[in-house]
């Protein structure tokens, strides 16, 4: 569904990436939603994330658990979009092993530095880290087997834009493993133009 209200996307980009920065720089602070381990451990998450570091995992802000859709097959290549600090990232690697590949895209400088670290301690030479966007995905046609995203596209106002680049990298009979917040009544003009309830 595309947003027909007016709504500074400049501002909303500025103001999730300060929220997010706030995640990655301070993991310990109370945020209006749940963060870190036992979060992700609460939601179900699979064993290996008992592998990944402190590092990425302190500042997991996932809503749900996009793993419950199904576990990755060795050799594919995929692609995290959102990946904040890495943490389904850093799960991807160690399910597709050392012949797949897994690439996170974010647009908080602050989580890609920790996911990059978090990858380093693993020992991770098959995870990338990339900065960009969503609506505009710096990567080839069919580049990818399957496409992970965690609590992201709702943050995003031109879904057909995300959906339209999603269907685009992805390769002829690639899967998307999302989770998302979901709306069930709709959404105030006034309310889709109040920038804080898009940040959480």
């Amino acid at each position: 569904m595309t947003v027909e209200v007016e709504i500074d996307v400049q501002l909303l980009k500025s103001e999730i990436k300060k929220t997010y920065a706030c995640v990655s720089d301070e993991p310990e602070r109370d945020f209006i939603f749940p963060t870190g381990r036992a979060w992700a451990e609460d939601l179900g998450y699979p064993a290996e994330l008992v592998h990944v570091p402190d590092t990425a995992v302190e500042s997991f802000a996932g809503v749900a658990n996009p793993w419950q859709l199904g576990r990755l097959t060795p050799g594919e290549r995929v692609l995290d979009l959102g990946s904040g600090a890495g943490t389904d990232s850093l799960v991807a690697v160690q399910m597709v092993g050392r012949a797949g590949r897994v690439t996170g895209i974010d647009m908080t400088p602050e989580m890609l530095a920790k996911a990059r670290a978090a990858a380093a301690e693993m020992g991770v030479a098959n995870a990338e880290f990339v900065e960009g966007e969503a609506e505009q995905l710096p990567f080839a046609d069919a580049s990818f087997d399957v496409v992970i995203s965690n609590g992201v596209i709702d943050l995003i106002p031109d879904k057909d834009a995300v959906f339209g680049e999603l269907f685009r990298v992805l390769a002829p009979g690639g899967r998307l493993q999302i989770a998302d917040v979901t709306l069930q009544n709709p959404v105030s003009e006034e309310g889709r133009r109040n920038i804080d309830l898009w940040t959480g």
